[in-house]
């Protein structure tokens, strides 16, 4: 039998084998080229917006990498003094008009825009600048949003609209104005972000970077009247050694803790405690619900980024959510509950820094629902990076120092705990659960290989103790949208579903450590966690005997009104742009007030075409000179998002709303205000 050759095209003087690879970027660094690029991510659409990654290609002439299909016979160059100068021009025009306080961003030493220009050479710019700084939006708790360092690259964009379909920020303006916005110029804070953060995760300069906590919490340690108290969760330990140079996925618990303990942090325990906590009251939920059969599915509560899009969203499924504070949450809360009686201290003397992956968890920990007396159960969260930081600060070397262990009670894990890190992990750690509650043994073998797995949806059947389960897990808020209008069409029948924003779950968390390699990245930090799993001696939440030890002191059993109390919490729908409308068609000064026409542009009706409907409104005014009588606003949610587009004509709310028909109602409301009344008649 002959073998059939692979097709082969030419780069650099070198035949390279086309193996379904979508583009010649992909088949260059295939063969270890590194070309430049700043909007190129394999997960995301093809932008080619950059122009850096450009080829010379035989019969052609030069064109983008990421855009070009491979085809049999091509010869390509990467590396001529023409392309080498094109690309310095790219970068120096955008270095012009660049804040360039390099040294003080807190992407330095991690930013693509300083690694291309050092690769290229670049040691003068030979263009004005004609940057005009604009201010920075500091409004979420999670994000710091510096147009000053944006390149327009649009991979935020992208990732915001294609992976999580939440649309928080997009392109506005053109030429020389051309920006990233939240919509209408708002402020992040102010609205739909879920503050994943992943646009942050992605962004090649510092235009996107978590909120730093950083010195508040040195502040906290530097106080002697105060007793810090940290918390750990496990996706951090098996990425936080790729910031001190460590191999992927590299467990560096004992480190961390070690760290923290010379840092001046006074205890330092594991969010994996409060993790298995997490799953006997979960577990207990769910079960309870299977048993009755009402409110199904159950979907987890722990990812608050995936808990804000609910809201926002899908509050017809909010009484779905399992009740169960994240294990965040749990911890800050028993914490200040238990400690200030054993210490000897006041509740406000306690300061709790969570150290998480997350920088939706920096969102979570200021909700108004998670604060006693006025007291934030959670005083601070780090993320991953910053944590890392601290320690470079601190002068330690992570790599170096001696291994410390977690204080006690609250140190103490299973391993069901630590694969909550991983997408999947709450499932097969509630699954763990409950075959040892509906059958009386826990598991030989506790490892669920069928959950397990890098597809965002992964739905899945089992059977314990005789009950039939049919389970979903998701990861990226794009697939569990749609997964959620599937439940809601009845068109997917199941009984538990594990939502996490993040791919990966918490170890794609945008507080971790970047790269492009994040792939790679991930799957080495997923395979950490589980491997963790496996060298613990005790698999399942309910073998935790300082959990069991909680109970007895603290919290009664599960599902009991102290646990509720302090475990448990509630969720609400959100206005998810605030209550502003915004004047698209501003109507002239003239005797009597204009005729308002307020269009819904939240998502819901923005994806039911709202938008197409502010067009035409826009031109019927201006073609009709109804400028001076009608003034059309953008508004958000009329609290029918089921029944979009809605638009409301004066004190009219007019449902599944067309163009036609909202037409319609303004020349009526119109010729009703021009129409003398009867009474005025009469008179």
């Amino acid at each position: 039998m002959i073998k059939r050759q692979a097709a082969t095209l030419t780069i650099d003087g070198r035949p390279v084998a086309i193996d379904g690879e979508k583009n010649l970027l992909e088949l260059v660094r295939k063969v270890g080229i590194d070309l430049p690029t700043f909007c190129y991510h394999s997960d995301l659409s093809v932008y080619g917006a950059c122009r850096l990654c450009l080829v010379d290609v035989d019969g052609r002439g030069i064109l983008g990498a990421c855009s070009t299909p491979p085809e049999p016979g091509l010869v390509v160059r990467t590396n001529t003094q023409e392309l080498r100068e094109i690309r310095k021009i790219a970068v120096e025009l955008l270095l012009a008009n660049h804040d360039r306080e390099c040294t003080s961003c807190v992407r330095s030493g991690s930013c693509q825009l300083q690694d291309i220009a050092r690769r290229l050479g670049i040691t003068t710019i030979r263009y004005r600048s004609i940057h005009q700084p604009k201010p920075v939006d500091a409004s979420s708790p999670s994000l710091i949003r510096d147009p000053n360092k944006c390149v327009l690259c649009g991979d935020c964009v992208r990732f915001c609209d294609e992976i999580q379909s939440v649309g928080a920020i997009d392109f506005a303006h053109r030429g020389h104005d051309a920006a990233v916005l939240p919509a209408f110029g708002r402020d992040l804070g102010a609205g739909e972000c879920v503050n994943c953060g992943q646009c942050a995760s992605v962004c090649p300069t510092g235009a996107l970077a978590p909120a730093s906590e950083i010195e508040a919490v040195w502040q906290a340690i530097y106080d002697p009247g105060t007793v810090v108290v940290a918390q750990i969760a496990p996706a951090v330990r098996v990425a936080i050694g790729e910031q001190f140079g460590s191999e992927y996925g590299l467990n560096t618990t004992g480190q961390v803790v070690a760290a923290m303990k010379r840092m001046g942090f006074d205890i330092v325990y594991d969010t994996s405690f409060t993790a298995d906590l997490t799953v006997v009251e979960e577990a207990n939920e769910f079960i309870a619900r299977k048993s009755n059969g009402e409110r199904l599915p159950l979907f987890t509560s722990c990812c608050p980024g995936w808990v804000k899009f609910a809201e926002q969203y899908f509050p017809q499924l909010l009484g779905n959510l399992s009740s169960c504070r994240s294990p965040q949450q749990m911890m800050g809360s028993m914490v200040k509950h238990t400690l200030p009686a054993q210490l000897g201290r006041e509740r406000k003397d306690i300061v709790m820094v969570s150290i998480m992956p997350c920088t939706a968890k920096k969102f979570e920990a200021r909700r108004p629902e998670f604060r006693t007396a006025g007291i934030p159960d959670v005083d601070y969260v780090l993320t991953t990076q910053e944590l890392a930081r601290m320690i470079e600060e601190s002068g330690l070397s992570l790599n170096k120092l001696n291994p410390a262990s977690f204080d006690m009670p609250m140190g103490f894990k299973t391993g069901a705990g630590v694969i909550f890190g991983n997408s999947g992990g709450v499932t097969e750690a509630v699954l763990r659960y409950a075959v040892g509650k509906l059958t009386g043994q826990n598991p030989v073998d506790p490892e669920c290989e069928e959950i397990r797995g890098e597809d965002s949806l992964r739905v899945i059947r089992t059977e314990v103790g005789g009950i039939e389960l049919k389970l979903a897990i998701v990861h990226g808020l794009g697939k569990a949208r749609e997964t959620m209008q599937r439940i809601l069409a009845g068109t997917l029948l199941v009984d538990l579903v594990e939502v996490m924003a993040c791919p990966g779950g918490c170890i794609g968390g945008a507080g971790q450590p970047v790269g492009r390699d994040i792939a790679q990245r991930r799957r080495a930090r997923a395979e950490a966690l589980y491997n963790t799993d496996r060298l613990l001696d005790l698999h399942c939440s309910q073998e935790n005997h300082f959990v069991t030890e909680c109970y007895q002191k603290f919290l009664g059993e599960p599902a009991s009104r102290e646990s509720h109390r302090l475990l448990h919490t509630h969720y609400h729908h959100r206005r998810r742009a605030g209550a502003e409308d915004h004047a698209l068609a501003r109507a002239k000064e003239s005797g009597e007030g204009p005729l308002i026409v307020r269009v819904c542009a939240g998502t819901g009706c923005f994806l039911r075409n709202s938008q197409a409907i502010i067009q035409g409104l826009m031109k019927h005014v201006e073609a009709n000179d109804l400028d001076d009588r009608v003034q059309v606003q953008a508004s958000f949610c009329f609290e029918r998002c089921g029944e979009g587009p809605n638009v409301a004509v004066g004190e009219t709310i007019i449902s599944q709303a067309t163009l036609d028909t909202v037409v319609q109602a303004i020349h009526a409301e119109l010729a009703q205000v021009s129409s003398p009344s009867v009474e005025a008649g009469a008179r």
